[in-house]
């Protein structure tokens, strides 16, 4: 019997050795080396002399080629499949698989999908451009919140960004001596915009981003440069009667050229007609690749009655605004829109959410039931369409059930994957409901190349959070870079000099340094929470418990005054400082919350927390144990590492032999998570 040529049998190999370990998501080029008894540089050049592919491409291959398998032969779902071959994420395997096989995997098993396998080339390595609004920022690592305001993201912040498809399309202009027809006018706007955002080829700037150029006199270079495109989309129109005139021009910013341009006329029956082509003929200048689903979900009409769309267009200038004053004026227009056409999904799901943001920041809740129905029957009319599946996740957020949104926010961006809004709800879950830091960096990385800021104030924020995901993964120089930024923008950014403190302390460790850093910002507002207990829990770490004591104390006081549930992860530290001081009723309320917090703490945190109330009660071995649990964890923030063994109660278990080894399997872990995300960034071209 021959033998097997040596490149047959290297393959065979490893592709026995990646399905041995298939639902493992973090199996990956290191693993797969030391699994075959290779150092990782004669993994790579092999991988790519016997398959011409990256041993990255290679193992996702693999998996790839599995879960077509497992989509074909079984009834499990996208999600359950995209875990099932060791993807972690499903946006990103419906990403890869799309890029793969030329269309997603919800579109398996559907009759005629054999065509359309034919019509679309796979790919690899595509950047997925989608956007996001800044979020809320974590600092702590488990230890301590930070609560921030939202600003929006800008493209400045990715220099690397690929312009060769990029667009942005302007507001068009009301061409009508009527000015009540502006509403329209917009309409039209935003339904172009709609339909290029479906392509997955293209990256389309926000409607939010593009908002400040209405008016604006600027040229089209000009205009391009800023937002780091290099096609821009102009057009105007009007409505007269029942016809509509549209004229609308794609301009090659680079050379000012315009490379295409149509003038409209048709009455106002055949308006989504006229939206769906220019979205095609757009797509076509620019030759990109448009994929038969992405067709489908263009070719579709949102309502088939005039009148209802009319009502709708007319609700979106005042839900737009975002505010609770244009929310509650665009509600009872869309419920005349339902009215006329009680089957129209789109409106269903924006009162479901024009609901949800009136709900949001009230502590009793009063519009929950309402949000699920509209939400229900969104789905229930268009289960495909984007916005319905963004209504349900936020009815998940709504009553804390954070889990699932994010399957229903995934499949959003299977059929928008450049929706700004799935990206900023799942960057905000990731950086707090559901942490973790990888997802969280990633996803920021991905929103910055859309959203643009229109002054230097949301500027230094979108840079404040950049640095905040960038420092959580541990990547130090990066972050300090967009922290300066963001206090060169805006030097009052009352957040950045917080952070940066932090970072600093990331690079040299000098923890008197970063507490007089963080005492001079407490003095220009003594009343601040969040710089009360940063200052007090770096007394705690230093033992310096009668300092520690003068900042906690005005914390907890303001806390319980307010009846404030915030930063309940430090409530052992508070009560160990009280007792120090010998109150202890006080300290055995605080370590009772604590309690309480670690057995409803449902984060990857919570062994660590656990391990800390443990060592305080003496029970060493117990203590031990969760470290043992936490240290399996991925993804945890960088504080942990610089922080953990600073603290006090867990210095109790040093004299413990298990205790050193189980550190460093905290700080081994961490590093081999950050190795594994910088390759996967690199690849993706995010980083």
């Amino acid at each position: 019997m021959l033998d097997k040529p040596k490149g047959q049998k290297f393959t065979e190999e490893a592709k026995s050795i990646v399905l041995q370990h298939l639902s493992d998501e973090h199996f990956g080029v290191s693993e797969l080396a030391n699994a075959m008894n290779m150092s990782r540089s004669s993994l790579l050049r092999k991988c790519k002399k016997q398959t011409t592919l990256s041993a990255s491409q290679f193992i996702r291959q693999i998996r790839l080629e599995e879960a077509m398998e497992l989509l074909h032969d079984s009834d499990l779902t996208v999600s359950e499949v995209s875990y099932q071959v060791g993807f972690g994420s499903t946006s990103y395997f419906i990403k890869c698989f799309r890029e793969h096989y030329g269309y997603p995997p919800g579109e398996v098993g559907k009759q005629g999908m054999e065509e359309k396998k034919e019509l679309v080339s796979p790919s690899f390595l595509k950047i997925y451009r989608w956007a996001f609004v800044a979020l809320a920022i974590l600092i702590g690592g488990g230890i301590a919140y930070i609560l921030m305001p939202s600003y929006p993201r800008t493209a400045d912040t990715v220099e690397k960004t690929s312009l060769e498809k990029s667009i942005a399309v302007l507001p068009f202009k009301n061409e009508s001596s009527d000015t009540t027809n502006l509403y329209f006018v917009n309409g039209l706007m935003e339904a172009s915009l709609g339909n290029l955002q479906k392509i997955e080829d293209l990256r389309v700037i926000s409607r939010t981003s593009v908002e400040k150029y209405r008016n604006s006199d600027q040229n089209i270079g000009d205009i391009a440069s800023e937002l780091n495109v290099n096609y821009i989309v102009e057009g105007s129109g009007q409505k007269v009667g029942d016809q509509v005139m549209l004229n609308i021009q794609l301009i090659d910013a680079i050379t000012d050229t315009r490379i295409w341009g149509e003038q409209y006329t048709h009455e106002l029956v055949d308006i989504f007609a006229v939206q769906n082509e220019v979205a095609k003929k757009i797509a076509d200048a620019i030759k990109a690749k448009v994929t038969p689903s992405e067709l489908e979900q263009i070719d579709k009409k949102p309502t088939e009655n005039i009148a209802a769309y009319d009502y709708y267009l007319q609700a979106m200038e005042p839900f737009n605004r975002g505010t609770a004053e244009g929310l509650e004026e665009a509600i009872p227009l869309f419920k005349k829109a339902l009215e006329e056409d009680p089957s129209f999904a789109l409106v269903y799901a924006d009162l479901a959410i024009a609901y949800y943001y009136l709900d949001i920041y009230k502590k009793e809740k009063q519009y929950t039931e309402i949000i699920n129905n509209y939400a229900d029957k969104a789905l229930l009319h268009d289960s495909k369409l984007t916005e319905s599946l963004i209504a349900k996740a936020l009815y998940y957020m709504h009553i804390g059930d954070y889990r699932l949104a994010v399957p229903h926010l995934e499949k959003a961006l299977e059929y928008n994957p450049n929706s700004s809004a799935v990206v900023n709800m799942l960057s905000s879950l990731y950086a707090n409901s559901l942490p973790d830091t990888g997802k969280y960096l990633e996803y920021a990385l991905k929103g910055i190349q859309l959203d643009v800021a229109d002054n230097d104030t949301a500027k230094s924020f979108i840079y404040l959070h950049l640095s905040n995901a960038l420092i959580q993964s541990g990547f130090t120089d990066e972050a300090l870079e967009y922290i300066d930024k963001s206090l060169e923008l805006f030097p009052q950014n009352p957040y950045a000099p917080y952070l940066k403190a932090y970072i600093q302390y990331a690079k040299n460790g000098d923890i008197e340094q970063t507490l007089n850093d963080l005492k001079r910002e407490l003095q220009k507002d003594t009343s601040r929470l969040d710089l009360l207990q940063e200052v007090a829990k770096l007394h705690y770490f230093q033992k310096e418990y009668d300092s520690a004591y003068h900042y906690y104390k005005p914390f907890h006081d303001i806390r319980e005054q307010r009846g404030l549930t915030i930063y309940p992860q430090e409530d052992i530290k508070i009560g160990v400082v009280y007792e120090k001081m010998g109150f202890q009723k006080e300290a055995d309320e605080l370590l009772k919350s604590y309690t309480e917090y670690c057995e409803n703490d449902q984060s990857m945190y919570q062994p660590a927390s656990m391990a800390v109330k443990y060592a305080y009660e003496g029970k060493t071995d117990q203590a031990i144990e969760q470290l043992e649990a936490f240290a399996k964890k991925n993804h945890f923030q960088y504080w942990i590492l610089l922080f953990m063994g600073l603290d006090p109660n867990l210095q109790k278990l040093e004299t413990n032999p298990k205790y050193e080894k189980v550190m460093q399997k905290i700080e081994d872990r961490f590093w081999e998570n950050h190795d594994r995300l910088k390759e996967i960034l690199q690849e993706k071209e995010l980083l």
